[in-house]
Order: C-alpha cells, then sequence, then structure tokens
C-alpha cells in the first residue's frame, strides 16, 4: 500500500476544512430560522443576528397550531403528497416495467415519445386548457395527473428493471407467475433502491407544490403549505400587500416556525431512504 505524502496529507486537509466550511454555509440560515422560531418579536428586533436566543419560547409553534389556515395547508400538503406520491410511482413502475420488455410491441416509438417530452412540452397554456376541460381545475386531481409521470423518472427505472436477470422471470413463469405477480413478489422487492430513490423524488416534489397549486386551484381551502407560506410574507409586507386588506399580523417567530414545519416532514423520511438512494440513481443510469 502506498504511503500518504505530504502533498496527499495537505490536500486531504484542505478538502476537510472546504468540506466544514460547506456544511457551515449550508446549516447557519437553518439554525437562524430555527433560534428565531423560538425567539420573542421583542428580542428578534432589537439583537440582530443571533444564534442562541435568551428566552426561549413556543409562542410561534403554538399560534400556527391555532391557525385554521395553517392547519388546512399542512393537511392539503400532506394529502397531495401522500396520494400523489403513489399515483406517481404506480404510473412510473408500470410503465417502466412494460417498457423494459423487449418484446413490447411498438416499444422503440414509446421511449421516443417519452424522451421527446424531456425535450419539448405542450406549454402552459395548452396543459391549462386540457386540465381545465377535463373539469379538475380546482380539484387535487389537477395536481396529480397533470405530473403523474416524470420521464427522467421513467427512463432511470427502466434501465433498472432491465439490470435483473432474465432468468429469474424465465424461472418465475415456469412456475406459472403471471406478469402482476412476477412484478409484485419477484422484480419490486429486487428494485428497492430504485423504489426507494423515486418515492424520495417524487414525495420532495409533491410535498414543495407551488406553482401548480396556483395555476390549478382557486380554492382557499384547497391551498398547500407552500402557497400558504407565501401568503404570510405577502400579507405581512407593506411594499406587497394593502395593509388594510392583512387579516393576520405573523410575527417573526411564526413565520420562522413555519418554515421549520414545513421543512421537519422530509427531513425526517429522507434518512430512512438515503441508504437506497445512490444506488438505486447510479445502477438504473449506468446500466440503462
Amino acid at each position: 500500500m502506498k504511503r500518504a505524502t505530504g502533498t496527499d496529507r495537505a490536500f486531504g486537509l484542505a478538502v476537510v476544512v472546504l468540506l466544514i466550511l460547506a456544511a457551515i454555509a449550508a446549516l447557519l440560515p437553518l439554525f437562524y430560522v430555527l433560534s428565531i422560531s423560538f425567539s420573542t418579536e421583542k428580542e428578534y428586533l432589537t439583537r440582530g443576528f443571533y444564534l442562541i436566543p435568551k428566552k426561549f419560547t413556543l409562542d410561534g409553534y403554538l399560534y400556527l397550531m391555532a391557525h385554521p389556515g395553517f392547519r388546512s395547508a399542512f393537511r392539503n400538503a400532506v394529502v397531495i403528497s401522500v396520494v400523489g406520491t403513489v399515483i406517481n410511482m404506480a404510473f412510473t413502475t408500470l410503465m417502466a416495467y412494460g417498457l423494459s420488455k423487449p418484446w413490447l410491441k411498438g416499444r422503440g416509438t414509446i421511449n421516443f415519445l417519452v424522451v421527446f417530452t424531456m425535450l419539448f412540452s405542450g406549454g402552459m397554456i395548452p396543459t391549462y386548457l386540457v386540465v381545465n376541460a377535463l373539469g379538475l381545475i380546482d380539484t387535487f386531481w389537477s395536481l396529480w395527473l397533470s405530473s403523474a409521470i416524470t420521464a427522467f423518472n421513467l427512463v432511470v427505472m427502466r434501465g433498472f428493471f432491465r439490470t435483473i436477470p432474465i432468468e429469474l422471470e424465465e424461472s418465475a413463469r415456469m412456475d406459472g407467475s403471471g406478469e402482476w405477480r412476477l412484478l409484485t413478489t419477484i422484480i419490486l422487492p429486487l428494485s428497492l433502491p430504485a423504489v426507494a430513490t423515486f418515492t424520495l423524488f417524487y414525495l420532495v416534489y409533491n410535498w414543495n407544490t407551488y406553482f401548480s397549486a396556483i395555476l390549478y386551484l382557486n380554492d382557499n381551502r384547497l391551498m398547500p403549505l407552500q402557497v400558504f407560506l407565501r401568503q404570510m410574507l405577502i400579507e405581512d409586507d407593506p411594499s406587497i400587500s394593502n395593509a388594510s386588506s392583512v387579516e393576520y399580523h405573523y410575527t417573526p417567530a411564526a413565520k420562522m416556525a413555519a418554515i421549520i414545519i414545513t421543512a421537519m416532514p422530509l427531513l425526517i423520511v429522507y434518512p430512512f431512504l438515503q441508504k437506497h438512494f445512490n444506488k438505486g440513481v447510479l445502477l438504473g443510469s449506468v446500466k440503462g
């Protein structure tokens, strides 16, 4: 084994220092937001920048828990994320499985159309007209069906399915397994890294739904959490909103608490899926 030279050690130390600085730069804003969420409005206005509040308070979180608009937005975000991710994974998995089979007639044409949508789309206005013609405006279905499949995720998952040995499928068919049983009992269990990876991708996308919600939802009772956060900032900013029309006054602690609560679900879910993340993306993309 080659012994590390002074240059190698210096390079390694420089890399470690850069990574530490990058970690601090990434975590510092989060710690700042967290500290303000536990602070009083007076302390925020008088102290300036700080990371540890002098007096911890839960007033910002308690205010949000009692706010009907926040509770409704949080509930909507959960419904949109959970149901939307299930729909995304069902559509993506079934289509990727079919396109991974060489005997599928018209497979080349379908693959071309899938890749074509990665480069060109119908556009925002035509998509809106289609959603409106289907009567999906002001329903969650407008969010779920308009983004049911992401072409990139479909292509990578198709590549992952191709890496599974054909001998396993042949053995299962000799035992009398049909396509559905083959998919659910053999293909999907062996594809757990890809399934976990794209579940995380779709979950993050659905949880952060913002533009589509503004485009397709007019009823405030259906608005997700990201839209509520935007409204919190606009209603309290006199340069953007009309001060006479402000219904609520959101303290800095309440605003930061809303950001923390919004980020927390993904921070909790990510560690459970992270171990499959690299394997799922790399294997599907390299061998696809």
